[in-house]
C-alpha cells in the first residue's frame, strides 16, 4: 500500500493538469484504489521518474522509505530555509524598517538563518544579484506585503524548491522527484547556493524527530 499512499499525496496537477495525459480528477481518485489503477497513474508521470522515486529496488521500498524519511511537512519546511538562505544576499541588504519588520514577523527563527555567516558568507555573482534583487524589489513593490505574508512566502518557497531540486538531481534522485511531485509542475528557478551550506539546511530538517 506504500505507493497507494505516496499516490494520494502527489500535487493533483501532474494527473489531472493541463498535460496530455492528464486524467479526469474522479477518474484518477479511483484509479489509486487498485494495483493496475496505480500502474496507469505511473504511466501519465513523466517518463523520467521511472530512473529515480519509482525505479525497481530489490526491497521495492524507495516509494515507502522517500515518504517515512521526508513526509510533506519536512519538505515544505526545508523547502522554506533554502529559500530563504538563497536570498541571504537581498535580506542582510535589507534595512528599510517595515520590510525587516516583515521578515522577522514572517521568517520567525528562519531569518537568523539567512543573517548567519557561519552557515553562508552569501556573496554570489553580480548577475545572480540582479536577479535576487529585481525579484525583491517587485515583490515590495506590492501594495499588500506588509499585511500579507502569502506573496513573500511563495517567492521564498519556489527558490527554495529550486535549490532542492538543483542539489538533489545530482546527489539523492528520489528527493528530487519527490519533491517534484509534491508540487505543481514548474520551471525549476536558477539555483545558486553552494553545496555546502545547502547541505548543513538539508541534514538538520532530515535530523530532526518527528515531521
Amino acid at each position: 500500500m506504500a505507493l497507494h499512499a505516496l499516490l494520494g499525496e502527489l500535487h493533483p496537477d501532474w494527473h489531472t493538469g493541463s498535460a496530455p495525459a492528464a486524467l479526469d480528477p474522479q477518474l484518477a481518485a479511483r484509479a489509486r484504489d487498485s494495483a493496475l489503477g496505480r500502474r496507469l497513474l505511473l504511466r501519465t508521470l513523466p517518463a523520467g521518474f521511472m530512473d529515480g522515486l519509482f525505479a525497481p529496488t530489490p526491497g521495492g521500498g524507495t516509494c515507502a522509505s522517500m515518504r517515512q524519511r521526508w513526509p510533506r511537512s519536512r519538505v515544505q519546511a526545508l523547502v522554506r530555509d533554502l529559500g530563504v538562505l538563497a536570498h541571504a544576499p537581498v535580506i542582510r541588504a535589507e534595512v528599510r524598517r517595515e520590510p525587516v519588520r516583515q521578515l522577522r514577523r514572517t521568517l520567525g527563527n528562519s531569518y537568523l538563518l539567512a543573517l548567519d555567516p557561519a552557515v553562508w558568507d552569501a556573496r554570489v555573482d553580480r548577475d545572480v544579484h540582479a536577479r535576487l534583487s529585481s525579484h525583491w524589489e517587485a515583490l515590495l513593490a506590492e501594495t499588500d506585503f506588509l499585511s500579507d505574508a502569502a506573496p513573500l512566502g511563495e517567492l521564498l518557497e519556489r527558490q527554495g524548491r529550486g535549490e532542492l531540486f538543483a542539489w538533489a538531481s545530482r546527489r539523492n534522485r528520489p528527493l528530487a522527484d519527490w519533491m517534484r511531485l509534491l508540487h505543481a509542475q514548474e520551471a525549476p528557478a536558477p539555483a545558486h547556493l553552494p553545496e555546502k551550506a545547502l547541505l548543513l539546511v538539508v541534514s538538520h530538517h532530515e535530523g530532526r524527530d518527528g515531521d
